[in-house]
């Protein structure tokens, strides 16, 4: 198992500015961290995060988690893609992911409309024109070129540093996983649980298969985000990820329409996940985070000392978990960097690292 870490949003919080971000980013690389990965959502976007982060790094990879597919065309993904394995020697990894309705169609003025099918067609054209093949495409939700124009079929002008960019998806429904092993070269989960993972894991399977790309996971990358809140009190450890967990399950999208409130009701925390929303969406953002259990904290996150963490890391590498991401939290930039050299040790000192 390798470790990852996990920007999130530049800017979304106290002490999260650029300079900080590297820092953090640039002590992975030097324990030996596989890849850091860069969110986005509407504020900061993840590219030029990751070429600020990329122009100041050497070994490390960067990977955007996630570009979301409203705000781009295919091809626009195709060429930023390019671009940035470009000016980083080949050290790009590229996640993709639809995002909500309320982002999609609020924001990018996208409908919200068959987010399986259109996540399909556009990894279809980004691998296509990272490809340098001449763009042809006849979708239901993408056409190139237009027919009734003066467009015609055009092809990257530059040349990636790597023959195929590793290509990522953000899924969460059975249909997107699937759909995952089939196109995508590894998968970005969150409030991933690795108890009940090995349903999740062989939906991927299926999806490989009927691409004609081996029953087996070999060579497909598992990379969930794992809030890591390191420390001796652990109420106030726990207090720490409630604020994103709360978010999350209660906040993130609409009461019909929350992606991450049905994870929590799939992994058996129903009642919950309906407490956290209602008092989410009524305003009392306080009331629940305090309504989160630590049962579902721990069961989505590594919480309390090193030896709690320790013992809980097992639980992802015997799930197949093939990159750990850490999000660290702390309420400072030296917490958070003491995080991500803890989380290095550990995974050393449990025989885990490869």
């Amino acid at each position: 198992m390798r470790l990852g870490l996990m920007v999130g949003y530049w800017g979304s919080a106290k002490d999260t500015h650029a300079h900080s971000q590297l820092q953090l980013v640039q002590e992975a690389e030097r324990l030996g961290y596989a890849v850091a990965w860069v969110a986005e959502a509407y504020g900061s976007d993840a590219p030029t995060v990751l070429a600020w982060l990329g122009a100041q790094t050497d070994r490390i990879d960067v990977g955007s988690a996630i570009m979301q597919i409203p705000a781009r065309t295919p091809a626009m993904t195709a060429m930023t893609a390019a671009t940035l394995d470009s000016l980083t020697g080949g050290r790009f990894r590229l996640g993709l992911g639809v995002s909500g309705p309320q982002v999609s169609e609020g924001w990018h003025g996208v409908r919200f409309t068959d987010p399986l099918g259109r996540t399909r067609e556009y990894a279809e054209i980004v691998r296509r024109a990272l490809g340098r093949e001449r763009l042809e495409y006849d979708g239901e939700h993408f056409t190139l070129p237009l027919p009734d124009g003066p467009g015609k079929a055009l092809h990257l002008t530059i040349r990636p540093e790597r023959a195929r960019i590793p290509l990522y998806l953000a899924a969460i429904g059975p249909k997107n996983l699937a759909l995952t092993g089939e196109v995508a070269d590894g998968w970005l989960p969150v409030f991933y649980i690795p108890e009940e993972a090995g349903g999740l894991h062989e939906t991927v399977r299926a999806g490989r298969e009927a691409a004609g790309r081996g029953r087996t996971l070999d060579g497909f990358d598992i990379a969930p985000s794992v809030p890591v809140s390191l420390g001796s009190d652990l109420e106030q450890a726990y207090d720490r990820v409630r604020p994103y967990a709360a978010l999350y399950v209660g906040g993130m999208g609409s009461a019909k329409q929350n992606f991450y409130n049905r994870i929590a009701v799939r992994a058996g925390f129903a009642d919950e996940a309906a407490t956290v929303q209602r008092l989410y969406l009524e305003r009392r953002p306080r009331d629940a985070q305090a309504a989160l259990s630590h049962d579902f904290l721990d069961r989505t996150a590594l919480v309390g000392d090193r030896a709690r963490i320790a013992d809980r890391l097992h639980r992802y590498a015997e799930a197949g978990v093939t990159t750990l991401c850490v999000a660290p939290y702390g309420e400072s930039l030296q917490q958070r960097l003491d995080t991500v050299r803890t989380m290095a040790e550990l995974l050393d000192e449990q025989g885990l690292a490869g």
